[in-house]
């Protein structure tokens, strides 16, 4: 039987020390084409360590790191884990079971196994590094992050999540002395990274299926603000209850604290805020008092909250020009499958967005309700985890009933197994004031989307899981009605 969740990461140590990157000559990497294991070979690659991988179905991923020097295999089984050179280091994520074949035979090889954080720590060793943390908009605000820092010409290093629009990469190797990541609370990794400065967006009762509390949450975040590096900075939101909570707690540790918000006590003030479509304007009040103007050219408030966060963190705990990483934000294009568009057909737009807990959602449909431009919203949304869907179902619920029309599909399970009773429907049955539609398979989720959809109309396809591939379904429907 499996321990009550506590927050107690049992598999990994992320507290023991990481190996000196000086010592590694080869590593080895278990569902290598995943978007976070794929960035991490990349990285090694680049720093002249030998790669090899394995995956269990081929994929234009793997192709491209065969083209920059992997060696990748189909199958991960016993045999594959006997080709492993004996000096290796093996990389998994929590998504790879301890009973893998592969996994078990590496182990019983004596090999040293490192959680995907772990290698990114090793990589990060002695960089400046920022780690953007929190529930939602971590990924963008890395990504932000990233472009801002290039823009300014410190030439990062990054591992973020999606690929950024304009780089068409999730990783990458600069030459500066920086380092970006996108720190996972979800399973305890993000205490491994030791930052130079770390920005918390928001702290949300999401993984409660590892946690177990609220309280356990909350307390892993002040385990991760104390590990920001001596004389290092905590970028928190003040908007919110979570984060300005840590702040506080983490002040009370002697670490250094600013904060970022709309709020009148926040150290660095979003005010005059505007925006329509893909243009949204606001000002920043730096603490010196000093005003700068910022514009995006990616939708929504919630992304000039999180540019704020990155202003703050980039002048005050990174020493960047204020000016200049203003105009650098200007720049950021948005990520993949964050508020994506993915075309036009028969009049409707399709946007496809990864949101998959309460505050994600909202954000999106709060975004795109602003820009239906007089049509209807119609979302299309894919419950992520069964656990999750259990918990959050009520707030996820209330997201839905701000759109026009809601079509809710069966829960992905991804790494879990199914529960009883738990399914897109208990999402679907909550849903207030809006049009819902519950249509647990694809093939009901793309009839319901067509029997609706109409010239004005703006579709959204959200969740974590495979919804992603209905946006184009729908497209090419409407297209050759």
């Amino acid at each position: 039987m499996s321990p009550e969740p506590d927050g107690v990461n049992r598999r990994f140590d992320f507290h023991a020390p990481l190996p000196s990157l000086a010592g590694v000559r080869a590593a080895h990497l278990i569902a290598i084409g995943g978007s976070g294991m794929s960035g991490v070979a990349r990285l090694l690659l680049a720093r002249g360590i030998a790669v090899s991988g394995s995956d269990r179905a081929e994929s234009a991923v793997l192709e491209e790191l065969r083209a920059a020097g992997a060696d990748v295999v189909i199958g991960q089984s016993a045999q594959t884990a006997d080709r492993v050179p004996a000096d290796a280091v093996v990389v998994v994520s929590s998504a790879i079971a301890e009973d893998n074949p592969e996994l078990a035979r590496l182990r019983e090889r004596g090999l040293t196994v490192l959680h995907r954080a772990q290698a990114l720590g090793m990589l990060m060793a002695g960089r400046g590094a920022l780690a953007v943390a929190g529930a939602n908009g971590k990924t963008t605000t890395s990504a932000m992050a990233t472009v801002a820092l290039r823009a300014v010409g410190a030439d990062p290093s990054y591992a973020i999540g999606a690929p950024i629009v304009g780089i068409g990469a999730n990783s990458g190797v600069g030459q500066g002395d920086s380092f970006v990541v996108e720190a996972d609370e979800s399973d305890g990794s993000f205490l491994v990274y030791h930052p130079q400065v770390a920005i918390v967006t928001n702290i949300r009762d999401d993984h409660l299926d590892f946690y177990g509390t609220s309280q356990r949450l909350h307390a892993a975040y002040a385990d991760f603000a104390a590990t920001i590096r001596p004389g290092g900075l905590l970028v928190a939101c003040a908007d919110d209850d979570g984060s300005a909570a840590l702040a506080a707690r983490v002040r009370e540790s002697g670490v250094r604290v600013l904060t970022y918000g709309r709020t009148e006590h926040a150290d660095l003030r979003l005010v005059e805020e505007s925006g329509s479509g893909f243009d949204w304007r606001a000002t920043l009040v730096l603490p010196s008092g000093a005003r700068l103007p910022l514009r995006l050219r990616v939708p929504g408030a919630h992304n000039l909250l999180n540019a704020a966060g990155v202003a703050l963190a980039l002048t005050e705990g990174l020493g960047c020009d204020p000016r200049a990483v203003v105009e650098g934000l200007a720049e950021f294009a948005g990520t993949a499958r964050r508020f994506e568009p993915r075309g036009e057909a028969g009049g409707v737009r399709v946007v496809d967005d990864y949101a998959h807990n309460p505050g994600k959602l909202e954000a999106v449909v709060r975004t795109g309700l602003a820009l239906r431009d007089g049509g209807r919203l119609i979302v299309a949304f894919q419950p992520h985890l069964y656990s999750r869907t259990q918990h959050a179902a009520d707030g996820l619920a209330a997201a839905l009933s701000l759109a026009d029309v809601s079509i809710v599909l069966d829960v992905y399970g991804a790494r879990e197994d199914p529960v009883p009773g738990v399914t897109g429907a208990l999402v679907a049955d909550r849903v207030t004031d809006a049009e819902t539609v519950f249509a647990p398979t694809h093939e009901d989720a793309l009839r319901a989307v067509l029997d609706r959809a109409r010239p004005g109309d703006l579709v959204l396809t959200v969740g974590a899981g495979d919804v992603t591939t209905l946006g184009p379904r729908v497209l090419k429907a409407l297209g050759s009605a």
